[in-house]
């Protein structure tokens, strides 16, 4: 994905702790980009509490934070030809998904699907099992098709499964403008 920046570390099993080893991932990020005094926020687009997607004030970005795990991954996306932008990652192994039979669909597409989910801003409003993923055999670049019931269609999300921390399976996706 063209532009995008990742960036990974552990993090602690408070939630105040993760977000804060996160997001001075992402400072770090947009430092290195050019947009050192970047502030971030987090409203939830429902109740404005803050926990939400993570919105960038530098307008030329886009952020994205996901963790697998004991272990956050952020990256940037320039918003340049993009409307959204999102990452999910789960764990190659957890006991407990496994002991639940796993994910619906087998992994590698449950994170797709987060991904192009959260990307369209609707998350988990939408069921997961309506989400058409289409990518050629073996290939890691793959499309989804979200149904989006306010405008009575479809919101194409372009994706992409990518290289990131061992041991972790880890997918963006982007909408494109």
């Amino acid at each position: 994905m063209e532009g995008l920046r990742l960036a990974w570390a552990p993090v602690p099993s408070s939630r105040d702790g993760r977000r804060t080893v996160a997001w001075g991932l992402l400072r770090g990020l947009l430092a290195d980009a050019g947009t050192p005094s970047a502030e971030l926020t987090n409203p939830c687009p429902t109740c404005g509490g803050p926990h939400g997607p993570v919105q960038v004030d530098d307008k030329r970005w886009f952020a994205s934070v996901t963790y697998a795990g004991a272990t956050a991954v952020v990256g940037i996306l320039p918003r340049a030809g993009t409307a959204g932008f999102a990452l999910d990652a789960e764990p190659l192994h957890d006991s407990v998904r496994e002991a639940a039979g796993g994910a619906p669909g087998g992994l590698r597409r449950w994170v797709r699907v987060e991904a192009a989910l959260k990307t369209t801003g609707f998350g988990l409003r939408v069921d997961p099992a309506s989400i058409h993923v289409v990518a050629r055999d073996d290939s890691s670049v793959w499309s989804a098709h979200v149904p989006d019931e306010a405008r009575q269609g479809l919101v194409a999300a372009r994706g992409e499964d990518l290289s990131g921390p061992p041991g972790i399976l880890l997918c963006a996706a982007r909408i494109p403008q």
